[in-house]
């Protein structure tokens, strides 16, 4: 009897907010339990890649969604343009509170930080700096959005950093004014080895199946010419 109003006082405690993203075509939900560890993400961007996970199976039956992204303490639901978020929401949040409140598990094995951001003994000075500064005073910005950001490359050629935004950052309509007013200018002012932060996008296939968009993700990268301005301003930068 004791155990049966214990659980049933867990159930009631459980409640889940939402935050608006600087893309309209996202939101961010968050549950009052943690979703994944500390500074963890996990991006699924259609219902093949959600094998991994039953809960965004479960999420990607909802005619309309297009991406989903688990942090540690939010998951972030991409919506089809065509879709409202008034018809939506009231399904997410149905499937979210009942698996929550079952306490089921997020994934399907444990997962561990992305290796983009892991330190490993090959990485030479300039890339332990950037992946320093990225997850240190970067990333928690990035998702406080709703989105998360991946380190993919330094080309130390030409000083060039290729990144990747994620969640709802990925395809937001201020992303490319975050990666070079924000992010190339904090990088460049702490490491001057930077000259210039570019994206490396994804193209999207959209595919009728299900009411959800099939990504078949492949990397375009784009470099494009940039002087430096050597003129360093008195205060770093920031997001």
């Amino acid at each position: 009897m004791v155990k049966r109003r214990q659980i049933f006082q867990s159930i009631r405690s459980l409640f889940i907010q939402t935050a608006d993203t600087p893309n309209e075509q996202a939101l961010k939900f968050l549950p009052s339990v943690q979703i994944l560890g500390e500074n963890e993400t996990r991006e699924f961007l259609s219902g093949r890649e959600a094998h991994a996970s039953p809960l965004a199976v479960k999420l990607f039956s909802v005619d309309g969604v297009k991406s989903i992204m688990f942090g540690s303490n939010f998951i972030t639901v991409e919506k089809l343009p065509q879709y409202e978020w008034q018809i939506l929401k009231p399904e997410i949040f149905a499937i979210l509170t009942e698996y929550l409140n079952n306490g089921l598990a997020i994934m399907n094995e444990e997962e561990e930080l992305a290796e983009d951001l892991a330190f490993n003994e090959d990485d030479d000075e300039v890339v332990q700096m950037i992946k320093e500064l990225i997850f240190t005073r970067i990333r928690p910005a990035i998702q406080d959005d709703g989105g998360d950001i991946e380190f993919v490359e330094f080309r130390s050629s030409d000083g060039t950093v290729f990144l990747k935004l994620k969640g709802a950052c990925r395809s937001c309509d201020s992303s490319s004014v975050t990666l070079k007013n924000g992010i190339e200018s904090m990088l460049k002012h702490y490491i001057e080895e930077v000259e210039s932060v570019e994206p490396v996008e994804e193209i999207e296939v959209e595919e009728e199946e299900k009411g959800y968009a099939n990504n078949i993700s492949q990397f375009e990268t784009k470099v494009l010419p940039r002087t430096r301005n050597h003129e360093e301003e008195d205060s770093p930068p920031s997001l």
